[in-house]
């Protein structure tokens, strides 16, 4: 079956011309991302429409510190010449992306493809909401009625895709290669907790990569399905380099931003454990958890950074209670946080002060990136960083990605990590890695 077309990325000078239209009925999202040509997007999230998107109309890239601004600048900039008739608030153009963790990104293997910032902005884009599903399609090389015919064609082609959602299983594992050594572990934990015992860190996340070659080579829908059906309470991405061929995904259970309105919300997700094999062990685990002196430091450390980083843009911020978000695998302490803005601002702006949280950086922040970047000896890409969407509006939902791979062919490349304090112990560390490779090695195993 032919993919659905797409277009090459025009400048950013040009206009925007947007047209969507209600569906009657619609492909499975496995079935249209399959069928969507490269790069493609897909991102689903609690309480949010699910999005397929395929090619690319427009597309923006940066790199360096000042990321955050030439993103948000160079979309605002496309949006203000823009011709958008959405139908529904769902259905309005978005662009789709993320950020590299560090501010010096070299774009080094598993990460070719991925620079330092980017965003698509999808040909066609494929919303499924609550009401039923809308289609649309985005230009900035046409006119209205051009637009308007390419709408009308890209809703013949989704109406001849499978309606089924067959789908193949893992592809199997073939072999695993660790990028750090527990030797090498142990001595990075203790030299983490040495600078944390001298004053110099309060709390760092270290992390690990594990590269795998598969069986065969991996279907991104197929995973990405996959991972809907055991984690759908998360946040689900793929997000494909602007001449594919690689695949960044995920299926995250921490929330960096969401903006709608002058309402904003967050939260603090540290602290981990794993699940019981039983109801009874698994509430006894969870309130182990919620006791554990040094999980519940770790937590609190990363809700003040929250509010703090939060404080200089919000007329007032809430925190809900202390609870335990339980997942397939693993069990999390979490902290919701909500926050009204003093003024209106981009969530690009929020996205740039909030990351990296110290759920993934660190703290002092600066201090615990050199460390980082000091320790690990692999590339962190867009692993940890913010993945999500904004639109002209200048709301958005970004996630951190975290339980996330990066794939291409028959190899695929996991990362997790883990927040160290001053009593962290290097064995329990690494057994809590390995815990949170689970999420995307099961479906790879």
């Amino acid at each position: 079956m032919e993919p659905l077309r797409s277009e090459e990325a025009a400048p950013s000078s040009a206009g925007l011309v947007s047209r969507s239209m209600r569906l009657p009925a619609a492909p499975q999202p496995k079935a249209a991302l399959s069928a969507a040509e490269a790069p493609r997007t897909f991102w689903a999230a609690p309480d949010e429409a699910t999005v397929v998107g395929s090619g690319t109309a427009a597309t923006i890239t940066a790199d360096g510190p000042d990321r955050f601004r030439a993103v948000r600048e160079s979309a605002s900039e496309l949006f203000a010449v823009g011709d958008v008739h959405a139908g529904a608030l769902a259905a309005r153009p978005r662009f789709f992306g993320g950020f590299a963790f560090h501010d010096e990104h070299g774009g080094d293997d598993p990460w070719a493809g991925y620079p330092g910032a980017e965003f698509v902005l999808p040909r066609v884009q494929l919303t499924y909401t609550d009401d039923g599903p809308w289609l649309t399609v985005n230009a900035v090389d046409a006119g209205p009625e051009a637009v308007e015919d390419r709408l009308e064609t890209a809703a013949d082609e989704l109406t001849s895709l499978p309606t089924s959602d067959e789908r193949t299983g893992p592809p199997g594992v073939r072999s695993r290669v660790r990028t750090t050594s527990m030797s090498e572990w142990r001595e990075s934990v203790t030299a983490a907790t040495d600078r944390i015992e001298a004053g110099e860190l309060r709390k760092v996340v270290l992390a690990q990569a594990l590269e795998t070659t598969l069986e065969r080579p991996l279907s991104l829908p197929d995973v990405v399905a996959r991972l809907g059906e055991t984690y759908p309470d998360c946040f689900r991405f793929l997000f494909e380099p602007a001449d594919g061929g690689s695949g960044f995904f995920g299926a995250t259970p921490e929330q960096l931003v969401g903006l709608r309105g002058r309402t904003v919300e967050t939260g603090a997700l540290a602290g981990t454990t794993g699940r019981g094999d039983t109801p009874e062990e698994d509430e006894w685990l969870a309130e182990e958890l919620l006791a554990d002196d040094k999980n519940v430091h770790e937590h609190e450390l990363v809700a003040d950074a929250i509010r703090d980083q939060l404080a200089p843009y919000a007329s007032s911020i809430q925190a809900g209670q202390r609870r335990i978000r339980r997942l397939a695998t693993v069990q999390h302490i979490e902290t919701p946080i909500t926050a009204e803005l003093a003024d209106d601002e981009h969530v690009l702006t929020l996205v740039e002060a909030l990351h990296p949280t110290p759920a993934v950086g660190g703290l002092p922040p600066n201090e615990a990136l050199r460390t980082i970047r000091d320790t690990e000896p692999f590339e962190r890409g867009w692993y940890a960083a913010p993945v999500g969407w904004f639109d002209a509006a200048g709301y958005g939902s970004f996630s951190v990605a975290i339980r996330s791979a990066v794939a291409r062919g028959d190899t695929a490349t996991l990362f997790a990590g883990v927040g160290i304090v001053a009593d962290s112990d290097p064995d329990r560390e690494w057994d809590e890695v390995q815990l949170k490779y689970r999420p995307i090695l099961d479906e790879l195993e």
